[in-house]
């Protein structure tokens, strides 16, 4: 009996009780009966820098980062790709950890211009940049992301885009959004992600 009231003194002093930090499920919800359902991300198929089909599985078993870019854009893209290369400086060697970068410029980002810009920023295999049809890149963006993707010539660079990057768990939820334009977003977003690994 005193070492039953020994080891539960102990696991109370070290924390056993204390309830695991999680991130939140975004999204409007389904409630089935018993069962809350959070939006996934839909089916897709891309074709990356290494002329690699892109899908789905390709992050099975990950969580990834995810945003809409273009590598003629005069705004906000290369402060987002600056910040996202933050948290890749952390995570880097972490296998689990995926990034997914989609052009919204396909008739210009070819696979090898996606190739060449990410050979000079000498990224590992865990970066893809994708290219694919125009309306199936802005459809994913505005209906799995709930980002913003559309042509728009009196913009500059003639595309509207999200400046978001987008945290996905294994099972295709979205679990957190972040300014790829804010250094403070981004601190958030590394600490989220080892957050969300250790769900």
């Amino acid at each position: 009996m005193k070492n039953i009231v020994a080891t539960l003194l102990i696991c109370f002093a070290l924390g056993c009780n204390k309830k695991q930090e999680q991130l939140p499920f975004l999204g409007q919800p389904v409630v089935r009966g018993n069962d809350t359902i959070y939006p996934k991300i839909k089916d897709f198929s891309f074709i990356d820098q290494d002329s690699m089909i892109v899908t789905n599985e390709t992050f099975k078993g990950k969580i990834y980062i995810a945003d809409f870019i273009f590598l003629s854009c005069p705004t906000i893209c290369p402060k987002m790709n600056f910040e996202l290369n933050k948290v890749y400086d952390v995570y880097k060697n972490n296998p689990k950890v995926n990034y997914l970068s989609h052009t919204i410029d396909p008739e210009h980002d070819n696979i090898e211009r996606l190739k060449a810009y990410r050979n000079s920023l000498a990224l590992n295999q865990n970066w893809h940049f994708v290219t694919g049809n125009k309306d199936s890149i802005f459809s994913i963006a505005t209906k799995s992301y709930f980002t913003t993707a559309y042509p728009d010539a009196k913009e500059p660079g003639g595309l509207v885009h999200g400046g978001g990057l987008l945290l996905i768990d294994q099972n295709r939820h979205i679990r957190g959004v972040y300014d790829g334009t804010n250094p403070q977003e981004t601190n958030r977003l590394i600490k989220d992600i080892k957050v969300l690994l250790n769900e």
